[in-house]
């Protein structure tokens, strides 16, 4: 396969909503998933000052394990239960089902990509890093 082939994938969007009952949510991480090139990658981020702001009780170490247990899931580490080991499109199904967490996945979106990595950290750059108040760039 080239590198220059385009292939589709599939991602979504993690939140964090840290009180179900006010639905007040914030993006903390993308999950990406391609068949094709037998990519599942999970990058995340926590946002310890807008979790703060919605929910200053809430248990930040809590949510950040939550959040780094689904990293480990995509990433298939077999010290992470049986999830983990289950084949990627599974995987990045049970990941993406919706929930009533804390986390809660969005609806699941398709593009095309030559390097799903690269896509990966272009939507968390895009769509989970803060755009900072000065004025100057992520």
């Amino acid at each position: 396969m080239s590198e220059s082939t385009l292939d589709p994938f599939s991602y979504a969007i993690l939140r964090v909503v840290p009180r179900v009952e006010r639905g007040e949510r914030f993006n903390a991480g993308v999950v990406l998933y391609c068949r094709q090139r037998a990519f599942l990658g999970a990058k995340i981020d926590l946002d310890d000052r807008r979790l703060n702001a919605l929910a200053p009780d809430s248990p930040g170490d809590e949510v950040r394990a939550q959040l780094d247990a689904l990293v480990r899931v995509a990433e298939g580490d077999p010290d992470c239960g049986p999830i983990a080991r289950m084949p990627q499109s599974e995987r990045f199904g049970w990941l993406v089902a919706p929930a009533s967490t804390i986390i809660q996945p969005s609806e699941v979106h398709t593009g095309l990509s030559h390097d799903p990595q690269a896509t990966l950290d272009a939507l968390f750059t895009e769509l989970v890093e803060p755009i900072r108040g000065d004025g100057g760039t992520r």
